[in-house]
């Protein structure tokens, strides 16, 4: 299945919020006409627009602004589209010099330049005799609404100020990002207002603050949670369950080291492919060393570390290993993106014939951690490699080809429905992503399993046929059903508001006596029910009554 086609509803809406982003910069040019216009593109629930102001401006003057927009929007303005050369796009957009930058790069691509004119449909007359229409130009492609008449005066709300790099690159210069969100009427608005207080509400860095779960420290550092006693409890039931469920289904348990030399990432080609992603190297008596981003080059040295028959295949090797990943500090949200991970990570290897069976039994095995957690209503994603990125990806078109194929066929037995994208698969192979809408409303990938065609011949992986000769068709399925216990856990304080089911709560029983004197039988209660294995808690009275 592909992504599905826009409805004409989407449609319009699109073009809403991109005129509206339209108008946003106009009411800005007004208001600071000495501010410079970065980018001001469409997002999910609205739009931004950056701009570089020569003083810095505050969140009180978006009012102001809001207002603007929807007196020009209220003007019933034109948006008119007009092919452009470079010298004419950059006469029409003079003292713009993130605009021109973007007309001299469409102009080495070849590419076709267009404006759009935000334009007054009854221009007055100027004192010199010339009508002048164009409240606003723009480098654009569009697509707009034709007259602003179109757009819901009561429908879309500036909300907030942030600050975004030049092309997101930290080498460029800051500027600042205003957001809005666009409807086609109040209704929508007023409840995407509301949905955006209950995401408040359930944030997992206010839940997790408030009921103990996870904290960060400057001095540790930046994206390092530290596991708080409370969430220590809910980390260790998860696993303990995960390890209940990879029993059933026949994984051996392994541990690893957090280091490696960096031989290993070079065989396994996470370096270079991987090396952003990476700590930078440590040099040691005995040679260079890597923290460990990644689990499976490890794995595979357990799978080589004695000969293989087809026997034992197929080898299922699982581990909760802790990784570290080398993610810009402006990027770090929460547990949500985090710089030292763990996750319940295995790995499958299996013959070409076992391929189908074994991923159909690593999502039959997902979909049960989905049940005992209450999480329905998702999807698959099948994320496909980028032909021409070949700097990203082991450029091996026919084994792409086959294991995409071998993917899609699993996927349509499923029945659920799944869509399919490129350039997203990892550098070794495709991957099948388990996609969940968030109570929040965030698009969360919560599960993902890798099918690598490249391990085998990278590490020599071998096993011993029927015949007893050496055969080196050893396929690696790549799995994490419940992705990384922090972003698992963020998913799950904002799913269950902090409300955890009483099998995953610190707190399973609260014992509460009404006056000092029943202390001590609350005391015993309490040791009764730790006695079978209750995790409980005693309030005292003076606290909690009277």
């Amino acid at each position: 299945m592909s992504t599905p086609r826009l409805s004409a509803a989407d449609k319009k809406l699109h073009a809403v919020r991109h005129s509206l982003s339209h108008l946003l910069a106009a009411a800005v040019l007004e208001k600071f006409p000495q501010t410079k216009l970065g980018i001001g593109p469409v997002i999910e629930n609205g739009f931004y627009y950056d701009f570089d102001f020569k003083k810095p401006i505050s969140e009180t003057d978006l009012a102001e602004l809001e207002k603007r927009m929807r007196e020009l929007a209220a003007q019933h303005l034109l948006f008119v589209k007009r092919a452009a050369t470079p010298a004419v796009a950059k006469k029409a957009l003079a003292g713009q010099p993130y605009k021109n930058e973007l007309i001299d790069e469409l102009k080495k691509k070849r590419e076709p330049i267009s404006l759009y004119e935000t334009v007054d449909a009854h221009p007055r007359q100027s004192a010199s005799g010339k009508r002048s229409s164009a409240i606003f130009v723009d480098l654009c492609a569009g697509p707009h609404v034709k007259n602003t008449k179109e757009i819901p005066l009561d429908g879309f709300k500036l909300t907030t100020l942030a600050g975004a790099y030049w092309k997101g690159s930290e080498k460029n210069k800051m500027l600042t990002r205003i957001y809005g969100v666009a409807f086609l009427s109040k209704k929508d608005l007023d409840e995407y207002v509301k949905n955006e207080e209950e995401a408040k509400r359930r944030d997992h860095r206010k839940l997790g603050k408030d009921l103990g779960i996870f904290a960060f420290d400057d001095m540790v550092g930046k994206g390092l949670p530290l596991w708080l006693p409370n969430g220590t409890i809910v980390k260790n039931e998860i696993e303990k369950l995960a390890i209940e469920l990879e029993e059933k289904y026949g994984y051996l348990r392994v541990s690893t080291p957090h280091v490696a030399k960096q031989d290993l990432y070079l065989t396994s080609g996470h370096l270079p492919h991987y090396a952003d992603s990476m700590y930078p190297k440590m040099v040691m008596d005995d040679g260079v060393y890597y923290l460990k981003a990644m689990n499976c080059p490890h794995h595979h040295m357990i799978y080589k570390s004695e000969p293989r028959s087809y026997k034992d295949l197929p080898y299922r090797l699982a581990e909760y290993g802790t990784c570290y990943r080398n993610e810009l500090s402006g990027t770090l949200a929460g547990l949500l993106r985090v710089r030292s991970l763990q996750m319940n990570d295995a790995h499958i290897y299996c013959t070409k014939d076992q391929i189908e069976d074994e991923f159909e039994r690593v999502i039959a095995l997902t979909l049960e951690h989905f049940k005992i957690f209450g999480l329905s209503d998702y999807w698959f994603r099948l994320s496909k490699w980028g032909p021409k990125n070949k700097s990203k990806y082991i450029n091996e078109p026919s084994n792409w080809a086959y294991t995409e194929s071998v993917l899609r066929k699993i996927l349509k037995k499923t029945g659920v429905r799944f869509i399919e994208v490129s350039d997203e698969a990892a550098f070794y192979g495709p991957k099948v992503d388990f996609q969940f809408k968030s109570v929040i409303g965030r698009e969360e990938t919560m599960s993902t399993i890798q099918l690598d065609f490249a391990a085998k011949k990278r590490f020599g992986l071998t096993y011993k046929d029927a015949t007893g000769k050496d055969n080196n068709e050893v396929f690696v399925i790549h799995r994490a059903p419940l992705s990384t216990h922090e972003r698992f856990m963020a998913f799950l304080l904002e799913h269950y508001a902090g409300a955890f089911p009483a099998w995953l709560a610190p707190v399973q029983a609260a014992v509460i006596p009404v006056s000092d004197k029943h202390t001590a039988y609350a005391q015993a209660v309490s040791a009764l029910l730790k006695d079978k294995k209750v995790r409980v808690k005693v309030f005292d009275a003076i606290d909690t009554l009277g």
